[in-house]
């Protein structure tokens, strides 16, 4: 006997960008899947990168979780065509970074080159630096919004990200931090003493909303940097509540757009409190 179909929604195409650098991807990968297994009228795909243009181009709707993953010009281009025609993508955490590496012997320093403008200009945003991680307030800027709708204020342990910004974004969560990003090029953006974290975008008959909370990093992830074994793994940014409800709307958003209400699961705040 058949189980009763949880979405009103016909077939959505979902395509899952999850990989790159200094992460746990696994971790990552298997989290918002199990978000997206909550709709039973998803059917999706997963990709390492964006060099798959066919399948991004057919997605209804690209989420995506990547550090330092580049994609080039046609890539990013083919994507901002599907957006402009109706389709969502959703960027979290580093998706919005291309990060070169201090060179071995060299001043341990990281910089963020302008390396795929292409995506960047799709994203509204490029990565420049974090601070060190430490607990930090989230403040909601629009309560109103329904990915934030009901969600306090909050504080999480997790990578707050100074960035270039586009104009015109509509940021629904940001962060106060006005202070230097150790490590990084770029220590700060003058003037600028609030981060969005949560933001939106329309790109033609589409949309991007980029949530840059997120980090997860396992045993072996920064191999490349001369640790082998970290001997601990850290997914402190995921067991924030908020943070879960807010990813969960944010998911519920890729699959469904504004027509969240849909989906049978529905999506009350007050749930992932019990």
């Amino acid at each position: 006997m058949g189980t009763p179909a949880r979405c009103t929604a016909g077939r959505v195409n979902v395509a899952l960008v999850c990989g790159g650098r200094w992460h746990d991807f696994d971790y990552a990968r298997l989290q918002i899947l199990q978000l997206l297994g909550r709709h039973d009228s998803v059917r999706c795909s997963v990709h390492q990168d964006f060099s798959d243009v066919a399948a991004l181009a057919a997605a209804d709707a690209v989420v995506a979780y990547t550090c330092d993953v580049r994609p080039g010009g046609e890539e990013a281009l083919a994507l901002r065509d599907r957006v402009r025609a109706g389709g969502r993508l959703l960027a979290l955490h580093a998706t919005n970074s291309a990060i070169d590496a201090p060179v071995p012997g060299a001043e341990r320093l990281f910089r963020t080159p302008d390396a795929m403008p292409e995506f960047s200009a799709l994203l509204g945003n490029r990565f420049l630096a974090h601070p060190k991680i430490t607990p930090t307030l989230i403040e909601i800027v629009n309560p109103d919004h329904p990915l934030v709708s009901g969600v306090p204020a909050f504080v999480t342990t997790d990578e707050i990200y100074v960035s270039e910004l586009a104009d015109g974004l509509e940021v629904i969560m940001d962060a106060p931090y006005d202070g230097p990003c150790p490590g990084f090029e770029t220590q700060q953006v003058a003037g600028r003493t609030r981060h969005p974290v949560l933001f939106s975008r329309p790109e033609g008959n589409g949309a991007v909303v980029s949530f840059t909370l997120g980090h997860c990093r396992g045993r072996f992830d920064v191999a490349d940097q001369g640790i082998d074994d970290l001997g601990v793994t850290d997914a402190a940014a995921w067991e924030s509540p908020e943070f879960r409800a807010v990813l969960r709307r944010c998911v519920d958003w890729a699959v469904h757009g504004d027509e969240v209400a849909r989906c049978y699961p529905g999506d009350e705040y007050s749930k992932e409190q019990q």
